[in-house]
């Protein structure tokens, strides 16, 4: 059983981010959205709040850390997708897509969304 139900992020701007949260959630299968005036959410597939989303919300005091949200890639071609996806959009990669010595398999990209809220995309077999 998959546990995860939700996230609430943390954003400076979300006019900043608005355009690459729309594109990276959409890319990872977060594709039902649930916005409001405070909350800006991205759900996946079927019916809140039995599936898991993200809720973004806007906090100009915010100030990123060294907390890393992970994300799995069904193969290494997805995460140099979603590394596409994430320059495209005003993301920052900060290291990779490659391999890294985690583990023999292990095929990663870490980036950073334009507020500085860090994430990785990984791929791995062991």
């Amino acid at each position: 059983m998959n546990r995860f139900s939700h996230m609430d992020l943390r954003v400076n701007s979300w006019e900043q981010v608005s355009l690459f949260y729309d594109k990276l959630l959409h890319e990872l299968g977060f594709t039902i959205t649930y916005h409001s005036e405070q909350w800006n959410v991205f759900a996946a597939q079927g019916e809140l709040p039995s599936v898991p989303y993200f809720a973004i919300t806007e906090d100009p005091e915010h100030q990123p850390n060294d907390n890393l949200i992970g994300f799995w890639g069904k193969d290494p071609a997805e995460v140099d997708h979603i590394a596409e996806v994430v320059k495209q959009h005003g993301g920052t990669i900060n290291s990779g897509p490659g391999f890294f010595p985690i583990s023999p398999t292990y095929y990663a990209v870490y980036f950073e969304d334009p507020c500085g809220n860090k994430y990785e995309m990984v791929h791995r077999l062991n």
